[in-house]
This record gives C-alpha cells, sequence and structure tokens, in this order.
C-alpha cells in the first residue's frame, strides 16, 4: 500500500487545524461586577430590586405590582430552578431581566455577596430607554375621561 508521506501533507494538515482551531472560541459575554466579588455573572441590562410573589404570576417589584412572563425563570443563590409558589410572600432582593413586552422574564435572588456589589441599573435604566421603567413622560391612573385622552394626531 502506497500512502503519501510527503512533507508537504503535514504542513497543509498543520495549516487546516490552525485555521479551525479559532473558529471554535467564542467571545466572552458583557458581565457586571457581581463576578469581581465572588458572585455569578449576570447579563448586561439586568436591573436590581426588591422581589415578591404576589400569586403567581402576579409579583411585586419595589412596591410596584408587575407581572412574570411565560416561561419566566426565577434562579436561587444557589443557581437552581425555583417555582414561584415557593417564594410567596417572601420579599427578595434579586437581579432580573425584562422581556420585550416590559414583563419580568429572568429573576436571580443574590447572594450577601452579589448584594454588596452597586449595579449600575439599580437606580435607572441601561441607557435610559425602556418605556416600562422610565419615570418620564404622562402615566394614565385608569381614571381619565374618554374625552380627554389624546387623540390620533395630536
Amino acid at each position: 500500500m502506497n500512502r503519501c508521506n510527503t512533507p508537504w501533507t503535514a504542513l497543509l494538515l498543520a495549516a487546516l487545524c490552525t485555521v479551525t482551531a479559532p473558529a471554535g472560541a467564542q467571545e466572552p459575554v458583557q458581565t457586571q461586577n457581581e463576578a469581581a466579588l465572588g458572585g455569578r455573572n449576570f447579563p448586561i441590562g439586568t436591573l436590581r430590586g426588591r422581589f415578591m410573589v404576589v400569586n403567581s404570576p402576579e409579583i411585586q417589584l419595589d412596591g410596584q405590582p408587575e407581572r412574570l412572563s411565560p416561561g419566566a425563570r426565577i434562579r436561587s443563590a444557589q443557581q437552581m430552578l425555583v417555582m414561584p409558589a415557593n417564594l410567596t410572600g417572601q420579599n427578595l432582593l434579586v437581579n432580573y431581566k425584562r422581556d420585550p413586552a416590559g414583563m419580568v422574564s429572568e429573576v436571580w435572588i443574590l447572594t450577601p455577596e452579589e448584594a454588596q456589589a452597586k449595579r449600575e441599573t439599580a437606580d435607572r435604566p441601561l441607557l435610559n430607554f425602556w418605556p416600562f421603567v422610565a419615570n418620564s413622560g404622562p402615566r394614565d391612573d385608569g381614571k381619565t375621561p374618554f374625552d380627554q385622552l389624546p387623540r390620533y394626531g395630536q
């Protein structure tokens, strides 16, 4: 049996291996500073607040009524999934993320070490463009008479 053992085949094989190796590498996900203090990595844009399950999917965030999105995930301090019914009535410090509809989609219950880290989005939303978190602009309390509502084109 005649095998091709020329030196250029070994070089070609080595070149192919070096070309395909970086393709498997992925860029690291940007995170905020809880990991520097021994905590978990949280995605950019997560917010911090006081979380309490009233009656799933109804929750309270910082005393304001909110809703969990369908399929929302709540993770404990040990990175285990927690069912909302197990947290009913408990007031917990959490990091959370909203979905595009404005409902809470991901919740992370914080450890004491993670709670000490300051979040850059704790007081205001990231880039301040989310209408469901911004405090600017008029809010309808549901009691505005119909004839005083804004009309199309105004």
